[in-house]
C-alpha cells in the first residue's frame, strides 16, 4: 500500500527501479479521477506514440481494468530512455506533478507544488520498496575543551573561536562556571575562597549553572552557531569525585544536558601544569588535588574523546585543535543530530 506523509519537503529522488515499482500506485493516489497511467497533454503525445492511453482518459469505472490489462513493464517499454512528462489535477486541489527520466541518470526527480509536500513514500508487501526523505538540518557544533587547571584551555578556546570566525563560521566562546548568573556568582565566591559550602552543595550548584544555560545553548546550536565551551559536565564530575563523592551520584544531575559533538582533552601532567604562571590562585589549584582530578578524568575518558598533548608548543596545539574542530563543524553542518542524552541510562 502507498503512504504519503506531508511535510515541507519539495524534492524526492528515486532510482529507476523504484520508479517502475511505484508509478501506477503513485498515479492512482495523486489522480484518483484520471488515468492511473500518467496521461500526457496532447501537445506532448506525439513524442511517445507507443505509450498506452496517451490521448484519452478512461472513466473511473475502467481504472481497475486498465491497470490490470497494462503491466508496468509495458508502460515503460514505450518510453525508452528519453523523457516522460505528465500532469494531473485532483478535484479539490491542484497538484503539479512532473517526472523527468534522463538517459545518463539513474535518478527520477519528482517535484510537487502545494501547501503539503510528501517527505516519505513507503510500499510494503511483495514489492519490497521503502524510499524515505532524508532532509537534515544544518546546525552548530558543541565543542568542549577539558583538562587540568593551567592546561591551556582558556587560551586555546579563544584562539579556536577566532579561527572558526575567520573561516566564516558563526562561533561563540562559553565558559563554565558562567559567573555572570546568580548561581555563577555563588560559585565564584566559593572558588575564590570567600565563602564555604558543603561538597554536595557546590556540586549541585555547578550542575545548576549548566542547566540554567541549557535552553540558550540548544537555541544557539540549532540556529547555526558553534559553541566552544571551556569546561563542561566532565569537569564537574571529575573535581567532585576527586573530593570523595560517588562518581555515579556526581553524574546524576548532569543527565539530560546536551551531549558534546566533540570533547578535546588537553593532556598535561599535574607537575607540568603546576609550573605554569598563575598556578595556585584558586581553591582547586593544589598539586595533590590535581593528581586526583587527573585520575578521575581517566575514568570519564572514552574513545570518542580527542586527546591533545598540551605540552607541545602553543601553535602546535592550536593547529591540531583547528583540524579536529573543523571536521566536527562540517559534520554538524551536514545534519548530524543533536543529542540531549548526556550520560543517559
Amino acid at each position: 500500500m502507498l503512504c504519503v506523509v506531508p511535510a515541507a519537503f519539495s524534492q524526492i529522488y528515486f532510482t529507476r527501479r523504484a520508479l517502475v515499482l511505484i508509478s501506477p500506485f503513485l498515479s492512482l493516489f495523486l489522480c484518483p479521477n484520471q488515468n492511473p497511467l500518467f496521461p500526457l497533454p496532447p501537445s506532448l503525445s506525439i513524442f511517445f506514440p507507443n505509450l498506452p492511453f496517451t490521448n484519452h482518459v478512461p472513466s473511473s469505472s475502467s481504472h481497475a481494468a486498465a491497470a490490470t490489462a497494462t503491466s508496468t513493464s509495458a508502460i515503460f517499454k514505450g518510453l525508452g530512455e528519453d523523457m516522460i512528462y505528465g500532469t494531473c489535477f485532483t478535484a479539490s486541489k491542484s497538484l503539479s506533478f512532473r517526472a523527468l527520466l534522463l538517459r545518463k541518470s539513474l535518478n527520477f526527480q519528482v517535484k510537487f507544488s502545494s501547501q503539503c509536500f510528501p517527505t516519505q513514500i513507503r510500499m510494503d508487501g511483495n514489492l519490497n520498496c521503502n524510499v524515505e526523505g532524508t532532509r537534515k538540518e544544518s546546525r552548530g557544533a558543541l565543542i568542549v575543551l577539558e583538562g587540568l587547571d593551567r592546561s591551556g584551555k582558556s587560551s586555546q578556546c579563544s584562539r579556536l573561536v577566532s579561527y572558526l570566525e575567520g573561516q566564516g563560521i558563526s562561533a561563540e566562546l562559553w565558559r563554565f562556571p558562567d559567573r555572570t548568573t546568580n548561581v555563577g556568582q555563588m560559585i565564584s565566591a566559593y572558588l575564590s575562597n570567600t565563602s564555604q559550602l558543603d561538597d554536595h552543595t557546590i556540586h549541585l550548584l555547578f550542575s545548576a549553572n549548566r542547566w540554567e544555560k541549557r535552553s540558550l545553548m540548544e537555541t544557539k546550536l540549532k540556529t547555526g552557531t558553534t559553541l566552544i565551551v571551556d569546561r563542561y559536565s566532565y569537569s564537574g564530575v571529575a573535581f567532585s569525585a576527586s573530593k570523595g563523592l560517588d562518581i555515579e551520584w556526581c553524574k546524576a544531575p548532569e543527565i539530560g544536558l546536551l551531549a558534546p559533538d566533540l570533547v578535546a582533552y588537553l593532556d598535561i601532567s599535574p607537575q607540568k601544569a603546576a609550573e605554569r604562571g598563575g598556578y595556585g590562585d584558586e581553591r582547586y589549584e593544589k598539586l595533590d588535588f590535581q593528581k586526583k582530578v587527573a585520575e578521575s578524568y581517566k575514568t570519564l575518558h572514552d574513545v570518542s574523546w580527542k586527546v591533545v598533548d598540551a605540552c607541545q608548543p602553543i601553535e602546535d596545539v592550536e593547529k591540531q585543535l583547528q583540524e579536529i574542530a573543523l571536521d566536527c563543524v562540517t559534520e554538524c553542518q551536514k545534519g548530524k543530530p543533536l543529542s540531549p542524552l548526556l550520560w543517559s541510562q
